[in-house]
């Protein structure tokens, strides 16, 4: 028997692998910047970039360089000890952010578990024992472990998973009164997304994001900006709440600062870190010499200024070119989002869209109940974004769906 099929590795990965992910028809074998290929030779567009996680586009020589030449020296360590990739990683990123120290992680979950925790802690110190309450907002995604679900908005619709953690609530997004009428005493923090992504690209307005900055400053909370998916050049800034210019407390990143490989961490102001003690918490392989050289080559990289007016530039062509197609057709909604973070709702079946897209060449993603989610390495040009723009106009005008 032979396994070199797709419809073999589907089968093989039916048998072995747990039924969380709808799996594709496709088994990607290989990529180069923003292109993938499968194991039957077929080339896509790839406008997912694993969530906006590919950052500096696949296969990024001077990742591999790095890679090669840590993998050579030293790959793990115990977290006590330091190393100069961690060091200058974590002075890159804490030079470029209002976050003065930082703790890497393994992921962005982890990253917002660090961030309830030290909010919690602080509050308990400064506000009293009972402040341990967390506002989040619906339609949000912070995610999958207990702290990071329990804010995701979702997960108060999953009962067979509860119980979940005490004290959080949900306000409606890009609504300060909602916020207000949930705040109390015994608020420790606010945990938002600039822009939410699963739930549906939508971008927070700006009076709302420096409204919740007042708010909390007036009430001494925690502002926790979780830019996991929105932060790393994703929107034209290394971080996020730079685009917005405000300024968190607290910071979650991840995604795309290991241009692939599984990083993430969370900053905060040192009046805030300082709170932490030994043993408060702690990581196995968070900030391990291989990950954090990455983040470094990684970061270097987006926060150049003709890097980041790459990413604004394609994003202003690929948003003309859908609005001409919009304006060309009655089949999309609306475009939402900024930089390389864009959602699009059709008037199509969006399982059935995304498949047809995929078949006719360009991988995209769904983000809340209709959207088709693009976000590609931040590397796409002109040329990859008239690339997405023809192969999107042919599925849509032709109703191949």
């Amino acid at each position: 028997m032979t396994f070199d099929t797709t419809e073999n590795y589907v089968q093989r990965a039916t048998d072995t692998i747990m039924p969380l992910y709808a799996i594709k028809d496709a088994v990607l074998d290989k990529a180069k910047n923003c292109h993938v290929w499968d194991t039957d030779g077929k080339k896509y567009l790839d406008c997912i970039a694993g969530i906006a996680v590919v950052s500096v586009g696949h296969c990024n020589q001077r990742m591999i360089d790095a890679a090669t030449d840590q993998m050579n020296k030293i790959w793990m360590c115990s977290g006590s000890y330091q190393t100069d990739p961690k060091v200058k990683a974590a002075e890159l990123l804490t030079g470029m952010c209002c976050g003065d120290q930082i703790f890497f992680t393994n992921s962005g979950a982890e990253a917002v578990e660090g961030a309830l925790k030290l909010a919690r802690k602080w509050a308990h110190l400064n506000k009293g024992p009972d402040c341990k309450e967390i506002i989040a907002f619906e339609d949000s995604f912070h995610g999958r472990t207990y702290g990071a679900v329990t804010c995701t908005y979702k997960s108060t619709k999953q009962p067979e998973f509860g119980p979940y953690l005490p004290g959080v609530h949900h306000a409606k997004f890009n609504d300060l009164d909602s916020v207000k009428s949930l705040i109390s005493d015994k608020t420790c923090a606010v945990i938002v997304e600039p822009i939410q992504g699963e739930g549906g690209i939508v971008p927070a307005t700006d009076e709302f994001i420096q409204g919740l900055r007042d708010l909390c400053t007036e009430k001494n909370v925690l502002m926790i900006s979780d830019e996991i998916q929105a932060g790393m050049g994703r929107i034209g800034k290394v971080f996020a709440h730079a685009a917005y210019d405000y300024e968190p407390d607290i910071t979650c990143i991840a995604k795309g600062m290991g241009g692939g490989f599984p990083i993430g961490a969370f900053l905060a102001k040192k009046e805030i870190a300082s709170v932490f003690k030994y043993g408060d918490h702690g990581t196995t392989y968070g900030g391990n010499p291989l990950g954090t050289r990455l983040v470094y080559e990684v970061v270097d990289q987006i926060r150049q200024p003709a890097f980041l007016k790459n990413v604004m530039d394609t994003s202003a062509h690929l948003i003309a070119g859908l609005e001409k197609l919009q304006a060309d057709t009655n089949s999309i909604e609306a475009i939402r989002g900024k930089g390389l973070m864009l959602g699009v709702d059709t008037v199509y079946d969006i399982g059935k869209l995304l498949g047809a897209l995929q078949d006719n060449g360009l991988l995209a993603t769904q983000a809340g109940a209709k959207s088709m989610r693009l976000t590609p390495p931040l590397t796409m040009g002109i040329a990859e974004a008239d690339e997405a723009l023809e192969k999107i106009e042919y599925v849509i005008k032709k109703g191949v769906m």
